[in-house]
């Protein structure tokens, strides 16, 4: 069964996603997100990723330890 993906909000167009582990909360270093990557236990819009500087945008689905998230950028700013 598919986990119920969940949103997380970031602030500029891209984030890597070593650093999307740790805002979801997923890990708690960037070690950790280290070693759950190089374990192929982090999946990107369905396929393995292993890169830890791989740059995320809005809309992007990621699953890692049993939970989805899926980005949501904040939008234009007003003007």
């Amino acid at each position: 069964m598919q986990p119920q993906p969940r949103s997380v909000e970031i602030r500029d167009d891209v984030i890597r996603l070593g650093q999307l582990l740790q805002l979801a909360g997923l890990v708690d270093s960037g070690s950790d997100a280290k070693m759950i990557l190089a374990g192929g236990e982090v999946q990107v819009n369905g396929e393995v990723e292993t890169r830890r500087g791989r740059q995320l945008r809005d809309g992007d689905i990621v699953e890692a330890l049993g939970e989805q998230v899926v980005l949501a950028g904040q939008g234009p700013s007003p003007s």
